[in-house]
Parts: C-alpha cells; structure tokens; sequence
C-alpha cells in the first residue's frame, strides 16, 4: 500500500486507482482479521478517493464507487454504527440501481447483493417494513438472474430467502416466512447433493431456520 500511496502522490491519475483498490481490498483482509477500527479506517479512505474519481469519470468509477460503499457500510455495522450503516449502503443501491437500468446484465447481481444487506441494516434499525421491501426486490432479482444461469445464481437465490423468511417472521407473516425457508431448503439440499463441502453449512443453517 505504501508504494501505491507514493506512486499517487506523484502520478494521482495514473495511480490513484489502484490505491483506492488496494485500500478497499486491505479493509477486507483487516476486518477477516477482527481489526474493526483499522479496516474502517482504510475503507473509509477508499470511498473517499473513489467518489473523487467518480466526480470526474463516472462511467469509469461508479461501480467501483458503489463496491467501496457497500463494504463502508458493513464496517460501520459492525461497529454498531448502523445509522452511517445504513446512509451508505443506501448509496451504495441508488448508484447500482441506476447502473443496473442501463447496463442489467452486469449490474443487476450487484444491486441485489446491496438490496441484501440493505434490508438486513434497515432490520438492524427495526424497520421492518423497509427491510421486508428491500429483502422482497433482492429475491426477486435473483431469481430472474438464477432462472437464467442457476449454477452462477441459486446459492444467492437460496441466501436471499432464508433473510426473506427472517423479515416475514418478524411481521408475523408466519405461513409465508414458511413457504420462503423451505424453498431456501429444497435449493440447499439440491446443492449439497452436488458439493457438500461448499453447501452443507448453508443447508444446516437453512434447516435450522
């Protein structure tokens, strides 16, 4: 990192880049490790250089934009910060919201993966309506996408349900929170049929639900 932060301060557009990446991949690794503050720190820095960026090209830098925003807020959840969780992953699904109306088959996995962990923040808060919309949008997105490629698609079909279930259950709609886990079930099962050792542990988690 201190080679592209030097290569930055010289050459900021060549290098500036690659440091935000460098940065939005480090907050990864330091988060996996439990160094919360740290990785917060470093993801912070990263959005900041990439909304600069995006100021200036956007067609370029958005996504990237959108990607950082997307691992801010879950640094921020994680640090029970979950009104700033929550602003950012909003962010982070209105610039991939409009990513995915213009270019759909990148975009759209991207959107639903945000709407995912936007429900779960808004849950966070007790919004449970909210949380029930978003969580809804992201199912429905994914199982377009896993209708159209199911090896790329069914696992996050299947991880998207099983919160599904989670935000019915928590209105009291008991019968369709129902309908959703064992759905997530009958997709876990056919998956650990086929590699266990990658799917087992959803399925449990799923069965458990």
């Amino acid at each position: 990192m201190d080679v592209f932060r030097e290569l930055a301060g010289l050459r900021p557009d060549a290098f500036l880049p690659d440091l935000a990446t460098v940065l939005n991949n480090l907050s990864v690794d330091l988060g996996g490790l439990g160094r919360r503050e740290e990785a917060l720190a470093v993801i912070t820095e990263a959005v900041e250089i990439r909304r600069e960026l995006a100021g200036l090209r956007p067609d370029a830098f958005l996504p990237n934009l959108a990607m950082s925003l997307n691992n801010l807020s879950i640094r921020l959840g994680g640090l029970g910060r979950r009104e700033e969780a929550l602003a950012a992953i909003t962010e982070a699904v209105e610039i991939r919201r409009e990513l995915a109306g213009l270019r759909p088959d990148a975009f759209l996995p991207d959107l639903a993966m945000s709407l995912n962990n936007l429900s779960s923040h808004l849950g966070d808060l007790g919004r449970r309506e909210e949380a029930l919309a978003a969580i809804t949008e992201a199912v429905e997105i994914r199982r377009e996408l896993a209708g159209l490629h199911p090896d790329a698609f069914l696992p996050d079909l299947a991880t998207s349900l099983n919160n599904l279930s989670n935000h019915l259950g928590d209105l009291g709609r008991r019968e369709e929170g129902l309908a959703a886990i064992t759905e997530a079930v009958e997709i876990r099962r056919e998956l650990a049929g086929l590699r266990p050792d990658a799917f087992l542990p959803d399925l449990a988690t799923s069965l458990n639900n």
